[in-house]
């Protein structure tokens, strides 16, 4: 987007502009954004696929949510360059699969949600019983096929997001709330309409109905999964220090070490914020201050949500692909260096946790 055009929708005000004929520059440039953030996060996504696949690794307990998780990013991302490539045809007729298009993404980037939540609950209960293991000075045996419940929470994180998306996907359908979005710009992102409606824009009672609902139902699943992540990221480190402390004495590299751990583990709810918090801010104003969410404020927003949303694939691939590895590296470092540091009487209960370490990882 060239610097005329960005002052001109910052410093425009809503008189100025009554329709979304006026913003086809906002339009393409935040089409082209979303296009290549979607493509980034293909290539992230579809890169622990692959590394996971290829290794024979997607159906281990510890990497199944990882995998997942990707899978549910690879899908969005494709149905984000959907979205971007309808918005270039010249044919209107495709116009009408937006609402169905928004749909799907609803349910995939939902899924998302739960599955990195589910991914978060996996490295917190893996950490607790790793360390617990450690701290008695018994090692534990970990089963390499994935348990039952765990089977069944990954399907729920899907399956859940389709029955609360079914009855936006029939009841709109049979309302033909389709008919709504037949301009070009109703594929791009989600919950994205005109920046500035006219009165020949509005939606029908029950089109309204449904599309409140979508909001709602997405704004209390980013909530109740970021609670989630918080707190669970929170307790994983009080495990991680209290292993780590229990000897007495925290030497400059183990610091070091779990400094490094404290920071990665921060990255985790930080990074949910960074890919979701436009969306979230656009579609809070689009239900609490309609006014003000297609005022300047939702121009904003509406730019920041097509940097951060479709790239959270690729932000994924290096937050949860990388870091779980360096997490596994500054536990060992952590306890290996305790290790050291001990004499040979003290070391014997010391090397009995650092074997169950090496074993487990």
């Amino acid at each position: 987007m060239s610097s005329s055009e960005m002052q001109t929708f910052i410093n425009g005000s809503e008189t100025n502009f009554s329709g979304a004929h006026d913003w086809t520059n906002v339009y393409k440039a935040v089409s082209w954004i979303q296009l290549s953030m979607a493509l980034l996060s293909i290539l992230g996504s579809s890169s622990i696929i692959l590394c996971l696949l290829s290794q024979r690794l997607s159906q281990k307990p510890e990497l199944q949510p990882l995998f997942l998780l990707s899978v549910a990013d690879l899908f969005l991302a494709v149905c984000w360059v959907i979205g971007a490539a309808i918005f270039f045809q010249p044919c209107g007729h495709l116009n009408t699969h937006c609402y169905n298009l928004h749909t799907v993404e609803q349910i995939l980037y939902m899924a998302s949600f739960f599955y990195t939540l589910n991914y978060v609950w996996n490295l917190f209960t893996t950490t607790r019983d790793k360390y617990s293991s450690c701290l008695s000075g018994y090692s534990v045996q970990f089963s390499n096929r994935v348990s039952t419940p765990a089977k069944i929470i990954s399907l729920l994180s899907f399956v859940l997001p389709v029955l609360l998306m079914t009855p936006v996907f029939i009841q709109g359908n049979l309302s033909y709330c389709q008919a709504n979005l037949t301009e070009p710009y109703r594929c791009l992102l989600m919950h994205t309409g005109a920046l500035y409606l006219t009165s020949a824009q509005q939606l029908s009672s029950t089109c309204r109905l449904l599309h409140n609902y979508q909001i709602l139902v997405f704004l209390v699943t980013f909530v109740l999964t970021l609670l989630s992540i918080t707190v669970l990221v929170v307790k994983a480190r009080r495990i991680y220090r209290r292993v780590v402390t229990s000897s007495g004495y925290l030497g400059t590299e183990q610091r070091a070490s779990f400094h490094l751990l404290d920071r990665r583990m921060v990255l985790y709810p930080l990074i949910f914020v960074l890919c979701w918090g436009p969306a979230v801010s656009l579609a809070f104003l689009r239900v609490a201050k309609p006014t003000a969410g297609h005022g300047r404020a939702g121009v904003v927003l509406y730019i920041a949500q097509a940097l951060t949303s479709a790239s959270q694939g690729f932000f994924n691939c290096l937050v949860y692909g990388w870091t779980r590895v360096h997490l596994r590296r500054a536990g060992l470092t952590v306890l290996s260096r305790e290790v050291d540091s001990r004499s040979p009487l003290l070391q014997i209960p010391q090397n009995r946790i650092y074997r169950t370490m090496r074993t487990m990882s």
